[in-house]
Parts: structure tokens; sequence; C-alpha cells
């Protein structure tokens, strides 16, 4: 029994890599190298069953395959599309970075325009750069300027001069 399981170890081996292979492809853009590895390392374990079992059992193998292959592939893809899928796994940072809460905190802070503001352009804040938006007309380059407002990702900032 235990000779048996070892000798079938590298058939098994290539149709689980294969179908993992395959399903990182479906995340991957294009038809490249898991897609390809993965559809020949299947071919090779169905080769290896129908020299080891028959023909009949080969078929009935593949079958099996490209049967879990579209249940995976298809909860996979559902998971991604609810937004579930990975979101205990990546998001918790981000969660919290744009809070509006978070945010508010500029209010007041002092800078520097860094491009021309027509009204919008890119302001330097203690050497952090940052979107922002005037409160309504033009201010030049190099021109002091202070955060008023802060609506959601857009930062309002004043001419300092204009006072």
């Amino acid at each position: 029994m235990m000779s048996m399981m070892i000798a079938n170890l590298p058939t098994a081996f290539c149709l689980l890599l294969g179908m993992v292979l395959i399903i990182v492809e479906v995340f991957l853009p294009g038809f490249g190298l898991p897609g390809i590895s993965g559809i020949a390392l299947v071919g090779l374990g169905v080769v290896l069953v129908g020299t080891n079992f028959g023909t009949l059992t080969a078929v009935g193998v593949l079958l099996v395959i490209i049967a879990v292959l579209a249940v995976l592939i298809s909860w996979v893809l559902r998971k991604a599309a609810d937004g579930k899928g990975n979101s205990e796994l990546f998001l918790h940072e981000r969660e919290e970075f744009g809070k509006q809460e978070d945010m508010q905190v500029l209010i007041g802070r002092r800078g520097k325009t860094i491009s021309v503001m027509r009204p919008a352009g890119i302001g330097d804040f203690d050497g952090v750069r940052l979107n922002v938006v005037t409160e309504g007309g033009f201010i030049e380059k190099e021109q002091p300027i202070e955060i008023v407002r802060v609506d959601g990702a857009r930062i309002v900032v004043r001419s300092i001069a204009a006072e």
C-alpha cells in the first residue's frame, strides 16, 4: 500500500501543482508562464495516470480536474468581486489611512506652492507634497499658503499673502 502511494506521488504532485498554477493564472494578466506550466503539468499528470491505470481512468481524472477547476475559479472570482476575499489579509492598514478625521489634522498647516495653482496644484508642507485646490483663484509658484479646509480627499488652501 505504501509503495503504491510513493509510486504515484509524482502524478499527484503534477496534478495538484498544475491546478494551483492554473488558478494563479486567473489573476495574472495575459496568458503567461503559470498558465502554460499549469496546463503542461496537468497534461503530464493525466498521461501518467493513463500509463499507470488505463485510458478510461485518465479521462475520468481529467473530467474531475476540469470540474474542480471550474468550481474553484468561479468561487475565487465571486469572492474577489464581493470584495470579501482578501479584506481580512490586506485592507486593515488602508481602512484607517483615508478616514476624514485623520485628514482634519492638516487644517492650519502652512507651506508653499510648488506649482502654479489654477486653482489646483501641488503644495509643499514641511517636505510633504500634497495635491491641493485653492479657495478661489490663481496662486503663483513659490507663494506661501495655508490649509483651510479638508473635504474628503480634497485639500483646500488659500494664499497667506492675500490676508
